[in-house]
């Protein structure tokens, strides 16, 4: 709906345009009564009309005649204009005052309904306000009862402490009172000491100075005795360690589970054809691969030795296809053992690949990764080392679960954790700290470089990560049937563990169980009490401990059980 302003701009923009029109119209009339009178085509030209009566000497009163009947013609229509102007104009003024009269009532009803608008919108907010204003005269009417009570409490609060100040006051006074005289009493008590010893107190306390100064020092000494003795065996359990790493790291062909190599031949002409014309292809088989071939009377096999697995792997693959081959001499053994180098080489990187994605605990620098497929030829105490640490880092995974610790860091730092002994056979050092100086080279977290060295306490171990490296290597290498044993000493150990509680008077029976790491006796009730079976469980223990060497712990576990057997008839 149109305003009044605008509504009158459109009236008078209408009045304008209906008075162009009427001119217009009348333009239009006056051109069309010119054109009747006298067309265009037919109107003589003035000149030739003045010759013509110059040369006859007559004159044209055709012409006169038609030049008055034009302006006649030409005063009627401008009369006729006049007219239509005029009433175009009455017209326009009626209409326009009928559209100013609907106007003016259009908003005259407009503003009669805004005002009602406005009234009622009026109306709604002032009972909006009168609301408001009840309901925060309710809400501080509460507060106001709510303060109250609160001061109420605070006062009686405040008289309540007034009178435990009070009673405090008079309790200092009586602790006052009650110290003085027993200082009192104790400097009566004193004296008496005084007299009755014959000595003062300085004197006193110098003597009791000089006894405890006295005990001690025997204590001392026994503390320093007990440090040394388990100082001296934790070296020699340190020394035993070193040197069953030395026998790994150095061993010779006397230790063939790791260190030889066993080829099978197609048929013992074969043996002749690899050692070559007096000698030349064995020694440069040797010179080339570093490996020592060994040809004894092993029908249809050869033995292939070398300390450094992979190495021997690259000499084992070498021999394998020279053999395969048929073609054995120096130059082609140089170019079978660089193929074989790649490929060894490319086995390594997948092997180290395959087990990181099997561990999960993503990206690895590419030089641990083919450090790490090095290790699938790599035994410690008959364990395969790749395996040994994905057997290690998914048991750190359990722990940090169990934990509720992140269990990315902690199996990166087990997994990693014997990558050194790579490289033991070309660096010098214990496998940890060589482990623990390559991570660090290649960017890991400062937490798995110290898990890694410290997890045979080349450095103490300083935090969770590193306990915990410790405690998942100890479960896998550890468990029963994980490392090679000797079956016979194997069998020895159980033997003799049995045979030590067996003895003990009042035992019934013994199990040696979990290859030897736990030991279940059944004694006597009858015999044995509950407190004879706690001593008897201490003795055998201590027993075990001095007598047999054993890696970890073994667990003494005394059982007795009372049995009540009536028969009903």
């Amino acid at each position: 709906m149109l305003s009044p302003v605008e509504l009158v701009l459109a009236i008078g923009l209408l009045i304008v345009v209906v008075l162009l029109a009427v001119v217009v119209r009348g333009r239009v009339r006056d051109r069309k009564l010119a054109t009747q009178v006298w067309p265009p085509q037919q109107q003589p030209d003035a000149g030739l009309l003045g010759a013509q009566s110059v040369a006859t000497g007559q004159h044209v009163p055709d012409a006169r005649a038609r030049s008055d009947a034009l302006a006649q013609t030409e005063a009627t229509a401008r009369q006729e204009r006049d007219d239509l102007l005029a009433s175009a104009r009455k017209d326009a003024q009626r209409e326009g005052a009928t559209l100013l009269d609907q106007a003016r009532v259009t908003a005259e009803r407009e503003r009669a309904e805004a005002t009602r608008i406005a009234q009622e919108q009026a109306h709604r907010e002032a009972e909006r306000l009168v609301e408001a204003a009840r309901s925060q005269s309710a809400d501080l009417q509460r507060r106001d009862q709510r303060l109250s009570e609160r001061e109420e409490r605070l006062d009686a609060d405040e008289r309540r402490l007034s009178q435990r100040d009070e009673e405090l006051a008079a309790a200092e006074r009586s602790a006052v009172q009650v110290q003085e005289a027993l200082e009192a009493r104790a400097q009566e008590h004193e004296a008496g000491l005084e007299r009755i010893a014959g000595l003062t107190a300085a004197e006193a306390k110098t003597e009791l100075l000089d006894t405890l100064q006295t005990q001690v020092r025997r204590e001392s000494a026994l503390l320093i005795r007990d440090l040394e003795a388990e100082a001296r065996d934790q070296g020699e359990q340190r020394a035993r360690n070193i040197v069953v790493e030395a026998i790994q790291r150095v061993a010779s062909e006397q230790t063939s589970e790791s260190v030889v190599s066993v080829l099978h031949l197609p048929s013992d002409e074969m043996k002749g054809r690899i050692i070559g014309r007096e000698g030349r292809n064995i020694r440069a088989y040797e010179t080339v691969t570093g490996v020592n071939l060994i040809i004894d009377d092993t029908p249809e096999a050869v033995l292939l030795s070398c300390f450094d697995p992979v190495r021997r792997e690259v000499g084992r693959l070498t021999l394998e296809k020279l053999v395969a081959d048929g073609r054995i001499h120096p130059h082609r053994i140089e170019e079978v053992h660089e193929q074989s180098k790649v490929e060894v080489q490319a086995l390594c990187q997948r092997a180290g690949e395959d087990a990181i994605l099997e561990v999960g605990i993503g990206e690895v620098h590419p030089e641990l990764v083919t450090l790490l497929g090095r290790l699938r030829y790599r035994t410690s105490y008959g364990q395969n080392v790749l395996k040994h640490l994905i057997e290690t880092a998914h048991i750190a995974g359990i722990m940090a679960a169990e934990l509720r610790m992140d269990p990315r860091l902690l199996k990166r730092a087990a997994f990693l954790h014997d990558i050194g002994k790579a490289l033991t056979h070309e660096v010098e050092g214990s496998h940890a700290i060589i482990g623990a100086d390559l991570a660090r080279r290649h960017g890991e977290d400062e937490e798995v470089v110290h898990a890694i060295e410290a997890h045979h306490n080349e450095v103490l171990p300083q935090t969770v990560v590193a306990v915990l490296t410790q405690a998942s290597d100890s479960c896998s290498g550890g468990r029963p049937g994980a490392r090679r044993e000797s079956l016979e000493s194997y069998v020895k150990r159980l033997e003799r563990i049995e045979e030590i509680a067996s003895q003990r008077p009042g035992v019934d029976k013994v199990f040696a169980m979990q290859a030897g790491r736990e030991i279940r006796v059944m004694v006597a009730p009858d015999q044995v009490d509950d407190v004879g079976a706690h001593l008897l469980a201490r003795e055998v223990a201590k027993q075990i401990e001095d007598e047999l060497t054993y890696p970890g712990q073994i667990r003494v576990t005394v059982v007795r059980e009372t049995r009540s057997t009536e028969i009903a008839h």
